[in-house]
C-alpha cells in the first residue's frame, strides 16, 4: 500500500477531520476511477487523446484532493501527454495506474 503514497492526514484535514466522510469520499474515488479508468483504455484503443486528457484530469482532480500522491503523479503525466496530442504516456503508464487503482479499492 505504500506505493500509493496516501497522504492521510491530509485527506481527513480535506474532510473537515470527519473521518465518515473521507471512508465516503474515498468510496466514491473508487468507484468514479474504475469508470475513468475504463474510459482511460478505451481512448487509447481509440487513438483519441483527448478522451484520454478528460479521462487522466478526472483521476488527478480527485487523487490530488484525497492525497493520494502517486496516483495524481502519474495521471499528471497522462494528461499533460494527452494534451499535447499524445498517447504515449498514458499508453506506458496505464499497467501501472491500473495496479495503483487496484490497491486503492483494497483499502
Amino acid at each position: 500500500m505504500s506505493e500509493l503514497q496516501w497522504n492521510r492526514s491530509f485527506a481527513l484535514e480535506q474532510a473537515a477531520d470527519d473521518e465518515e466522510l473521507l471512508q465516503e469520499l474515498i468510496d466514491i474515488f473508487k468507484d468514479s476511477s474504475m469508470s475513468d479508468f475504463a474510459n482511460l483504455k478505451q481512448s487509447i484503443a481509440k487513438g483519441d487523446p483527448g478522451m484520454g486528457r478528460g479521462s487522466a484530469h478526472s483521476i488527478k482532480g480527485a487523487a490530488a484532493s484525497l492525497g493520494f500522491d502517486t496516483i495524481r503523479e502519474v495521471t499528471e503525466a497522462m494528461e499533460a501527454d494527452c494534451r499535447d496530442g499524445s498517447l504515449t504516456v498514458a499508453t506506458e503508464q496505464l499497467p501501472r495506474l491500473e495496479k495503483l487503482l487496484s490497491l486503492l479499492q483494497e483499502m
